[in-house]
């Protein structure tokens, strides 16, 4: 099935999305130890305002979903993008640890409808045998592109006028999104619009958590979820603590691990519609990928004894390029899985529960670093993804 021009726009507006929420919650991470030593914030403290954003993130993530599959698409992304960029631009009048919890609280409620919102668009303008495909490209991929982008750019930007004026530029970048996408966005209509036309209303939560699938998709993002929250906030802390990099140095560090993520979504989702073009069967081509996936990870390890950090950003890359090959196919295989008027709501309970993983992760990162530094953090975060593959294989690929 060929794209029509309305479905190669639908997917840039909503690669953008995705960028653009990597990018604003990433502003952060980049200007952590330059907001961190004006403010006089420990990592402890560092800590709890970048858990206030996922534990805001993860109840939106099932509530913002469940809202996207009532309102659709359009209304409800739009809304919520507009939310987020308001609260990002909001942290330049930040004067204390307390306020800055606050504006990333906010940040996580507007941020957590993106991705089921995301998601759904994409089933509404893709069939299936081009889904993994778009679903990395608008959903892992297009995020990375907002985290490799984000390292540099904010870098730059705060030492040219400050880090307050960091988070204005993206809150301008959200606003300008917002018009783009009420202006120009109309859900295509493929197949698979068609084909869940006939039954609009999502399924609900009672009838979702009676089943196994959903329960085993929901466990894997409450083990792994953490590990990308952890990666996502900390490698910047953990280049200028353990390797002494500067402001200008973590702009020139910070996004290498991003990339890798990029380049795998792309790679794993068109690896994965390959192999269902083979023969193999949606999930079975799903299973494969993941697997490979969860075998990578724990070289990520060996990033704790590289010497020098160059080879530190590269080692801890590995492990954000086997998620790239991971989460795209996750993302798929929920897509897989349920129908489109359901896709949202279970992208939302499972991200719910990653997120509030998450929350308890990020929180304890911070005093576990200020106990004993980022070793046992990079050593459980390289072990958990075979972890994970094994729950899904219980519970959701071993009928493949």
């Amino acid at each position: 099935m060929s794209l029509r021009p309305s479905h190669v726009w639908a997917a840039v507006l909503l690669s953008c999305a995705s960028a653009l929420s990597f990018f604003d919650r990433q502003v952060l991470s980049v200007l952590a130890p330059t907001v961190t030593a004006e403010l006089g914030m420990t990592n402890a403290d560092y800590g709890r305002a970048v858990s206030a954003f996922t534990l805001a993130y993860c109840v939106m993530f099932a509530v913002g979903g469940r809202l996207i599959d009532r309102v659709g698409t359009r209304t409800g992304l739009g809304l919520s993008v507009a939310f987020w960029s308001l609260a990002s631009a909001l942290h330049a009048t930040t004067h204390s640890d307390a306020q800055l919890a606050f504006f990333r609280l906010l940040l996580g409620v507007g941020e957590g409808a993106c991705f089921p919102g995301v998601a759904r668009g994409v089933v509404e303008s893709f069939p299936e045998r081009q889904r993994a495909l778009a679903m990395g490209v608008a959903t892992t991929g297009a995020s990375a592109l907002g985290a490799v982008l984000a390292p540099p750019v904010i870098a730059w930007l705060a030492l040219v006028a400050g880090w307050r004026a960091a988070f204005l530029a993206t809150g301008l970048l959200g606003a300008l999104w917002t018009l783009g996408w009420f202006a120009g966005y109309r859900a295509p209509v493929t197949s698979a619009a068609r084909g869940s036309a006939d039954k609009p209303e999502p399924w609900s939560w009672r009838r979702l958590l009676r089943l196994r699938p959903v329960w085993g998709l929901v466990i894997t993002r409450f083990l792994l979820d953490p590990v990308f929250y952890i990666y996502m906030f900390w490698i910047p802390q953990y280049l200028h603590q353990e390797r002494g990099a500067s402001l200008s140095e973590i702009g020139r560090l910070a996004w290498i691990p991003f990339l890798t993520l990029g380049v795998s979504s792309c790679v794993g989702g068109a690896v994965s519609d390959w192999l269902v073009r083979r023969g193999r069967s949606l999930v079975e081509a799903r299973k494969l990928v993941m697997g490979a996936a969860a075998l990578l990870t724990p070289v990520s390890i060996l990033a704790l004894w590289a010497p020098n950090s160059m080879l530190a950003v590269l080692l801890l890359g590995v492990l954000l390029l086997a998620h790239g090959f991971w989460m795209t196919n996750y993302m798929a295989l929920t897509a897989d899985l349920f129908p489109a008027s359901t896709v949202a709501t279970v992208v939302g309970l499972a991200g719910m529960a990653g997120g509030l993983a998450g929350f308890a992760a990020n929180l304890g990162t911070g005093y576990l670093v200020d106990a004993m530094g980022f070793a046992p953090v990079f050593i459980t975060c390289g072990l958990l993804y075979p972890v994970g593959y094994g729950v899904l294989l219980l519970s959701v690929l071993q009928r493949a």
